[in-house]
């Protein structure tokens, strides 16, 4: 029995079985998935340094997501068109290093505790979002033109630094997205499962369908998916996408996405093939 406020988590290295689970969160993650895809990351995570959303700092997030018991994390904070916290009237380099302060403190922090953690954005156009990764701080700097590039801009100027762009949760019904947009021209994948339709405690609908959808859409265009939880603070849900190896930078998980690489996905409580469908 594991002991009162924990619970197991068989991600974690042997001889630490239990880990503390907040909020009353659950795995029901299936043993022989864990053990043939050991390496899990989370996708989709924001900080407090940048994203107004968020309630927890980088190196919270990264304390909190190694004690859970992931790989590596990518810090994903909204950007210019998105909920960001930083000063959309700062000069562009000025913008930029705040911006990355929320993965700048994860990244110690990760470094410090041995988590990996990648850098990554997500990118807003009135409620429609994109995650972007295989891009860094420098990069960023030389092209301030992104603060104005259109999706189809976006997705060239990625493209030519070797970067990645998924549609994250593109069938999300809230009162911040007018309209649900897709640019299947514009984009290499999908986030399939988002962990935040499935886990918020108090939801007063069921938004499991927004990643059934995602999931159809995917299937459609032949796109890879992703996975991850969306999350804003230590509450976490368990989400990402796990591998059966260990990913040494952010374009491994990049080539791993295109090239549609053996991997699982999870919401943190049911388990998923590549393709989406449920295996655990």
């Amino acid at each position: 029995m594991a002991p009162q406020g924990m619970q197991f988590n068989p991600f974690l290295p042997e001889g630490k079985a239990f880990v503390y689970v907040r909020r009353g969160q659950t795995t029901h993650m299936n043993e022989k998935i864990r053990e043939e895809y050991p390496y899990l990351y989370e996708t989709h995570l924001h900080t407090s340094q940048a994203s107004a959303c968020a309630r927890s700092t980088g190196a919270e997030m990264a304390r909190a997501c190694k004690e859970y018991g992931y790989t590596g994390i990518f810090v994903t904070d909204h950007n210019w068109g998105g909920n960001t916290v930083i000063d959309n009237r700062l000069d562009w380099e000025v913008w930029v290093e705040q911006f990355c302060a929320g993965y700048e403190q994860a990244k110690a922090e990760g470094d410090r505790i041995g988590l990996t953690v990648f850098f990554g954005y997500e990118a807003g156009y009135d409620g429609t979002e994109f995650l972007i990764y295989g891009i860094d701080k420098t990069w960023m700097k030389k092209h301030p033109e992104l603060r104005t590039a259109t999706v189809e801009e976006q997705y060239t100027l990625v493209h030519e630094a070797g970067g990645l762009v998924m549609h994250a949760h593109p069938f999300r019904e809230e009162p911040y997205i007018p309209k649900i947009r897709l640019f299947p021209e514009w984009v290499d994948g999908v986030e399939g499962i988002n962990a935040a339709h499935h886990q918020y405690p108090g939801a007063l609908r069921d938004k499991s369908g927004f990643d059934k959808s995602a999931i159809a859409y995917a299937a459609k265009h032949h796109f890879p998916m992703s996975a991850g939880s969306d999350i804003h603070s230590v509450a976490l849900f368990g989400g990402g996408v796990a591998f059966r190896r260990k990913l040494g930078s952010p374009q491994e998980y990049v080539q791993a996405i295109l090239q549609n690489e053996d991997r699982v996905l999870t919401d943190g409580k049911v388990w998923y093939d590549k393709d989406g469908k449920v295996i655990g």
